[in-house]
C-alpha cells in the first residue's frame, strides 16, 4: 500500500486542502498544533470510519454541517479512492461512503465500505471484528498509544498481542474447551444420575419374570377351575330347565282355567244380555198392541199440507210483487229529487232552447214535491201491506210444520205396528240362544275343574324351581369369581409384561447412554489431560518463539537509540525489562526520552514481527510515524538518522515538530495554522 494524495474539506482545522504524498521518506513538519496528526486521523477514518468511542464532533469543523475525506492509494498497481463523509444533525454521524477501483465507482454502507477495505490490504478474515488493530500496530500508532501498552497490566498485554499475532484464537480455544469440559462433566453427572438405578432395573427384570412363571401357573389352575365350574352350572341349567317345562306346562292349565272363566263370565254377561232384550222387546210387543191407529188419518194429513203449500205459494206472489211496487217507487222518489235539484240550474229550455222563467220553475217544482209525496204515501201503504203478508207468510209456515209432525208420528206409528211380528220373531230367537249359553256354561265350569286339579297336581314345581334357581345363582356366583380372578391373573400377567417391555427399553436407553457416558468420559479425559496441555504447550511456543524474535528486535532497535550502557529484554508476558550494570531499572523512574525510545523500538521491533508472521498483508511498504522523537536528546536524534536508515520501506512519513528530521528525509510538507485554518506552506 502506497499513499497517494489525501482530500479534506471542513475536517478539524482544515477548511479545503488536498495533499500528495511522495514516495520515499517524507516529514510532516510544523509547529505543535498546526494541524499535522489532524491528516493520520483523517487518513484513518477515510480507510476504516469512526472508531468504537470515537465521536464524529471530534472531527468535523466546528461551526460547519458537512465535511469529507477522500484519500487516494495504490495497492499492487492498483489506483484506489476511498471517500468517507460526516453530516451534523442531533449528533455527526456518516452520511455517505464510496470506493473506486481502478476507476470504477460504488457507494456502500460505512461497513460495507471498511470490510472491503481490510479484504484489499489482505487482512486475515478474523481482523474484520478487531476494529484496525492491525493497522494501529503495523501502519499507524500514536506514540502515546504504543507507550500505553508498555504500561498495561501483564494480562492485558497479552491479550493484545495476542490479538494482534492473531493466536487469541488458542486463548479462545483454551478457554470453549474448558467451557466444553465443564459442559461435558455436567453431562457424565447428568448420564450418571440417569443410570444409577440400571443395575437395581436389570434385577427388577429378574423378579418380574419370575413373577410372571407363578402366575401362569394360578392362570392354568384358574382355567380349570372354571371349566368345572361351567359343568357344575350346566348341570343345574339342565334340571332348571326340565322344571320349568313342568313349571311352563301348569302356568298353560291355569292360563288355560282363566281363559275359561272369562270365556263363562263372557256367557253369563250374554245371558243376562240376552234376558234383559227379551223382557225389553216382550214390552214393546204389549205397548203396540194397545196402540189405536187409523191409516186414513194418514191421507187426510198429508192432503191439508198440500192445501197448505198452495197457500203459502199464492202470499209469496202477493208478497214478491208488494215488494216489487215499494222498490219501484223508491225509485221514481229518487229520481223526482234528483230531477228537482236540477231545476234551479235550469237556464234555457233543453226543448225549445228558450229562457225558463222562475215562476216556471217554481210550478214545475211544486209538481215535483206532490208527486214525491204521493209516491211516498203509497210507499208507506205498501209496507204495511208487506208487514202484513209477512205474518201471514210465517203463521201458515208454523201450521204446516205442526201438520208434518203430526203425520210422522202417524207414520212411526204405522212402522212400530209392522215390526210387531218381527220382534215376535226375534224374541223366539233370543230364548232359543239363552238356553244354548245356558249349556256352554255348563261345559265350561266342568273344564275348568279338570284345569285346577291339572294345575294343582304340577304346583309342587315351584317350590323345586326356588332350589334350583338358588343352585344355579351359587354355581354362576362361584363360575364368575374364578373367572373374575383367572381375568385379573391375565391383566396382572399383561401390566408385568408391559412392565417388562418398559422397564427393558428403559434399560436400552440406559444401556445408550452408558455407551454415551463412556465417550464423554474418555472426550471429557482426553480435553482435560491431553488437549488443553497441546493447546497450552502450543501457544506457549508460539509465543516463546515471537518474544525471542520480538525481543531480539527490541533490543537491536532500542541500542540503535540509546548508549550501550542500556540493555533490554522481553520477559515471558512481554514486560519490556531495562537493565544496567547489572541493575533492573523501572519504567517510571526513566526519563522522557528513554520511554520515547522504548516505546519506538517497541513499536518497530512489533511492526517487523508482524509484517513477517503475516507477510501477505499490502501495508508493509507503509509506515507512518506520530511524533517519534517526543522527548529525545540530541544524541538520540542523532540516532534515528540510522533508525530511519534501517527501515526497509517503499513509503515513510513521520509527523514531527522537531526540524533536525528534516535533514534525514527525502521529503517534506510543512503545516502552518493561522486564524485556526491549517495551511500547507
Amino acid at each position: 500500500m502506497i499513499l497517494k494524495k489525501i482530500s479534506i474539506n471542513n475536517i478539524r482545522s482544515y477548511e479545503n486542502q488536498e495533499i500528495s504524498f511522495p514516495p520515499g521518506s517524507t516529514v510532516l513538519a510544523g509547529d505543535i498544533g498546526s494541524g499535522k496528526t489532524t491528516i493520520l486521523l483523517a487518513l484513518e477514518f477515510a480507510l476504516f470510519g469512526l472508531q468504537p468511542g470515537q465521536k464524529g464532533s471530534g472531527l468535523l469543523r466546528n461551526g460547519k454541517d458537512e465535511g469529507s475525506v477522500r484519500v487516494e492509494f495504490d495497492i499492487d498497481d492498483h489506483i484506489i479512492i476511498a471517500e468517507r463523509g460526516l453530516k451534523r444533525g442531533k449528533s455527526v454521524t456518516q452520511s455517505y461512503a464510496y470506493l473506486t477501483i481502478d476507476n470504477e465507482k460504488q457507494e456502500m454502507s460505512v461497513t460495507e465500505l471498511k470490510n472491503k477495505i481490510l479484504l484489499l490490504l489482505n487482512y486475515p478474515a478474523e481482523f474484520a471484528k478487531k476494529t484496525n488493530l492491525l493497522y494501529r500496530f503495523t501502519v499507524y500508532t500514536p506514540q502515546e498509544e504504543m507507550k500505553q501498552i508498555i504500561l498495561e497490566s501483564a494480562e492485558t498485554r497479552l491479550d493484545t498481542l495476542r490479538h494482534i499475532f492473531g493466536i487469541d484464537k488458542y486463548k479462545r480455544i483454551k478457554e470453549n474447551a474448558e467451557l466444553f469440559a465443564v459442559k461435558l462433566r455436567e453431562s457424565i453427572r447428568n448420564y450418571e444420575g440417569q443410570i444409577k438405578d440400571l443395575e437395581d432395573l436389570k434385577k427388577k427384570i429378574e423378579e418380574k419374570k419370575k413373577n410372571i412363571i407363578l402366575i401362569e401357573d394360578r392362570i392354568v389352575r384358574l382355567k380349570e377351575e372354571v371349566e368345572s365350574r361351567k359343568k357344575e352350572k350346566e348341570l343345574v341349567e339342565e334340571s332348571i330347565k326340565e322344571v320349568e317345562g313342568r313349571i311352563r306346562e301348569k302356568e298353560r292349565y291355569e292360563r288355560e282355567a282363566d281363559k275359561t272363566k272369562v270365556m263363562l263370565l263372557s256367557k253369563r254377561e250374554l245371558i243376562s244380555g240376552i234376558e234383559s232384550e227379551i223382557s225389553s222387546i216382550f214390552r214393546q210387543i204389549e205397548d203396540y198392541r194397545k196402540i189405536i191407529f187409523n191409516p186414513a188419518d194418514i191421507l187426510v194429513l198429508e192432503e191439508a199440507i198440500k192445501q197448505k203449500e198452495k197457500e203459502l205459494e199464492e202470499k209469496n206472489k202477493l208478497f214478491m210483487e208488494i215488494a216489487s211496487r215499494i222498490n219501484s217507487l223508491d225509485l221514481k222518489v229518487n229520481e223526482l229529487e234528483k230531477s228537482k235539484k236540477d231545476i234551479p240550474k235550469l237556464v234555457n229550455c233543453p226543448t225549445c232552447f228558450q229562457n225558463v222563467p222562475e215562476d216556471y220553475k217554481n210550478n214545475i217544482i211544486r209538481k215535483f214535491d206532490e208527486d214525491i209525496q204521493k209516491s211516498k204515501k203509497e210507499i208507506d201503504a205498501l209496507k204495511n201491506e208487506k208487514f202484513s203478508s209477512i205474518k201471514q207468510i210465517q203463521d201458515d209456515r208454523d201450521k204446516q210444520n205442526l201438520l208434518k209432525r203430526q203425520l210422522d208420528e202417524l207414520r212411526l206409528l204405522k212402522i212400530k205396528l209392522e215390526s210387531v211380528k218381527e220382534k215376535e220373531i226375534s224374541l223366539q230367537e233370543l230364548e232359543n240362544k239363552k238356553k244354548n249359553s245356558e249349556k256352554d256354561m255348563d261345559m265350561l265350569n266342568r273344564q275348568i275343574e279338570i284345569l285346577k286339579e291339572s294345575a294343582s297336581l304340577l304346583k309342587k314345581y315351584d317350590s323345586l324351581y326356588e332350589q334350583r334357581k338358588k343352585e344355579l345363582d351359587e354355581a354362576r356366583k362361584n363360575e364368575k369369581n374364578k373367572e373374575i380372578e383367572l381375568a385379573s391373573m391375565q391383566k396382572e400377567k399383561e401390566l408385568s409384561l408391559n412392565l417388562i417391555e418398559e422397564i427393558n427399553s428403559e434399560i436400552a436407553k440406559k444401556e445408550l447412554i452408558k455407551i454415551k457416558l463412556l465417550s464423554i468420559s474418555e472426550l471429557e479425559d482426553w480435553l482435560s489431560s491431553s488437549f488443553l496441555s497441546i493447546i497450552s504447550f502450543t501457544e506457549r511456543n508460539i509465543m516463546l518463539k515471537l518474544r525471542e524474535e520480538f525481543s531480539k528486535l527490541f533490543n537491536e532497535w532500542f541500542n540503535t537509540l540509546v548508549p550501550e550502557t542500556f540493555s533490554v529484554r522481553l520477559d515471558e508476558e512481554f514486560t519490556p525489562i531495562m537493565e544496567q550494570q547489572g541493575f533492573q531499572l523501572d519504567y517510571s523512574f526513566l526519563s522522557g526520552g528513554e520511554r520515547t525510545a522504548i516505546a519506538l523500538a517497541y513499536r518497530l521491533a512489533l511492526n517487523q514481527v508482524i509484517n513477517s508472521l503475516l507477510s501477505k498483508i499490502k501495508t508493509h511498504d507503509l509506515v507512518v510515524l506520530d511524533e517519534p522523537t517526543d522527548g529525545f536528546s540530541e544524541q538520540q536524534l542523532d540516532k534515528m538518522r540510522d533508525v530511519l536508515s534501517q527501515l526497509k520501506v517503499k513509503q515513510l512519513i513521520i509527523v514531527s515538530h522537531e526540524s533536525k528530521i528534516e535533514s534525514f528525509v527525502e521529503n517534506i510538507i510543512k503545516f502552518k495554522k493561522e486564524n485556526g485554518v491549517t495551511r500547507i506552506i
